[in-house]
């Protein structure tokens, strides 16, 4: 039981020698990476930077615990830290205090439902989400993020506000006020960070500005000429503090909780699923990974993390460093707490510029132009969706874009199935195969006598209407010859009660046409349900068949079923789970 809640316990036994120089490696690799990024990142979240490295903390050694996909880098990342700000932006806070403390309550809270669905397996919810809206509302959250570091890049001073085109319009009206050393500082920064690992993808662009341009700025002292630098930064580790909000707080917060808690919880899986189709692992467990999750979330706002998920970029150094298995993690964790102890001093002196240069440079990558484009080409409504989740996001709001969204993918998934795909078949000469008449236009034989449809969706009320509207239409096609309907029902795997209802009217209507219904290829759930709503007695046993072709040639000959047809044709078992 305790193996199946910290799956540490099944790897750490099997460890090998032969993995520690790779964790060690990858683990300090990404802890020096934690420090400019995780400060940079809580810079997003309008939190002071300290808070990002308390978020590369006790998350960390949390997931190596907990986690089944131990090269994951767990700790602050863009586009969650992008949320947590638009969503306590928007709220009524008196100052930065009740800021912090709202942020560290909310990654609480975040840990809770991912907790909560863990436990009750809700792991498929992340299914919702599919990837042109993910993209969509990535693409747009990557434009804001760097948006909303333009006055940092320009050295104005200009409000943070929750919304991204008023935050434009007051760094537009202060253009002129640009501060042209810290711009130069800024873009030299963006241009050492992106050109760098092109030489290299070892080398660690980010901590050599880092380095470089704290250095630069104390023995300079550019800092009393205008460049902006991060200032004081408390030392030490994170001290143990209960979050604690007001009641009436709670509920402003859970859209903010409830989107964070899906959106972190697939980005961790998308990522962890990229891994595993590269190392050919199969260890990820979704539901598990709520739980760890949650866990690492729920732990860290007990010692001032705000919320936390895997990062893209940190997980593919991590990679690429080595990693084996989750020590890396725990070495990541280790060496953000020896600079929190002893280096932080150091950081004061790190420019505002240079932080926004890294998370313009991290967000760049985040802007998929290719898979909008590819979607344009083949699947137009996926790219309305797409594009819909887009221009939300990005002039309503960041909650706004993603909920919104979801929905909007929902109803496209509900259009679609309202009005599936409907074939026509007909027999490919000399064959016992058949096909849609539309494709196989030269090829096919059709008969005056009988209507083969098949539907290729579940029959349901949303649907039920429409289906009923294609097999009249066509029947209305083949005229007052028509004796028999088949129905492949290969396709079906689902009829719900208000389609039973129809269907036993359109038998109705068949038996004073003096039409006869057959059904063939029905798959076990779905001859469930013909049995038990009572349908396949009034279709008649001698009319459910196997095979498309079976029907066929009963239709033209009416030879009789042999034993084993019938047995197969009318087997029911009682459950749905019957094939």
């Amino acid at each position: 039981m305790l193996k199946r809640y910290f799956p540490i316990l099944e790897w750490l036994p099997r460890y090998k020698k032969a993995y520690l120089a790779g964790d060690l490696s990858a683990g300090f690799t990404v802890g020096i990476m934690l420090i400019p990024q995780g400060m940079a990142y809580a810079m997003i979240a309008g939190l002071p930077p300290v808070f990002g490295l308390y978020a590369a903390l006790l998350p960390q050694v949390v997931y190596a615990l907990m986690g089944t996909a131990p090269k994951l880098s767990i700790g602050a990342v863009a586009i969650d830290s992008l949320v947590v700000a638009s969503g306590l932006g928007a709220l009524a806070l008196s100052g930065i205090d009740e800021y912090i403390a709202m942020a560290i309550f909310l990654a609480l809270f975040v840990g809770v439902i991912q907790l909560a669905f863990g436990f009750f397996r809700m792991g498929f919810l992340a299914n919702f989400l599919s990837e042109p809206v993910i993209s969509g509302f990535t693409s747009a959250a990557a434009i804001i993020i760097g948006l909303s570091q333009l006055h940092h890049l320009l050295g104005l001073n200009v409000q943070r506000g929750g919304r991204i085109l008023f935050l434009l319009r007051d760094t537009v009206a202060n253009i002129g006020q640009t501060h042209l050393l810290t711009l130069l500082i800024g873009v030299l920064a963006i241009a050492v960070i992106s050109l760098l690992p092109r030489l290299s993808k070892k080398i660690p662009a980010a901590l050599i500005v880092v380095v470089v341009s704290i250095s630069i700025i104390y023995f300079l002292q550019l800092g009393d000429v205008g460049v902006r630098v991060v200032g004081e930064i408390p030392g030490g580790l994170p001290t143990f503090k209960i979050p604690v909000v007001g009641v009436e707080k709670i509920w402003n917060l859970a859209p903010i909780a409830i989107t964070l808690a899906l959106l972190s919880f697939v980005e961790a899986v998308s990522i962890a699923k990229g891994i595993e189709a590269k190392d050919a692992s199969d260890s990820l467990r979704p539901n598990q990974e709520l739980l760890a999750l949650g866990t690492s979330n729920i732990a860290g706002s007990f010692f001032q993390a705000y919320s936390v998920t895997a990062g893209f970029s940190r997980t593919a150094v991590n990679v690429n460093a080595g990693a084996k298995t989750g020590i890396a993690s725990l070495i990541s964790a280790m060496v953000v707490g020896l600079i929190l102890l002893f280096l932080t001093p150091v950081f004061q002196y790190l420019p505002n510029a240079v932080l926004a240069a890294i998370i313009l440079v991290a967000v760049y990558g985040l802007i998929d132009v290719r898979y909008a484009v590819g979607l344009y080409k083949s699947r137009k409504d996926e790219f309305a969706l797409l594009m819909v989740t887009f221009l939300i996001t990005l002039g309503v709001g960041i909650i706004e874009g993603i909920v919104l969204g979801v929905l909007f993918s929902l109803a496209l998934l509900v259009y679609r199935t309202s009005k599936p795909h409907i074939a026509v078949l007909g027999r490919i000469r000399g064959t016992e195969y058949f096909k849609n008449i539309n494709r196989f236009s030269e090829d096919i034989e059709v008969f005056d006598e009988i209507l083969i449809l098949r539907f290729d969706s579940q029959l349901y009320f949303a649907n039920k209407d429409y289906f009923k509207k294609e097999l009249y239409k066509n029947m209305g096609q083949k005229g007052e010859k028509l004796k028999y309907v088949i129905l492949n029902a290969e396709s079906i795997d689902y009829i719900d009660s208000t389609a039973v209802t129809m269907l036993k009217q359109v038998l109705d209507d068949f038996q004073k046409k003096g039409i006869t219904l057959l059904v063939t290829g029905a798959i076990g759930p779905t001859r469930d349900i013909l049995f038990e709503s009572g349908l396949a007695e009034k279709i008649g046993s001698e009319n459910l068949f196997v095979r498309t072709f079976e029907a066929f040639e009963y239709c033209q000959s009416l030879k009789e079923k042999t034993p084993l047809q019938s047995k197969i044709s009318e087997q029911s078992g009682g459950s749905r789970f019957v094939t």
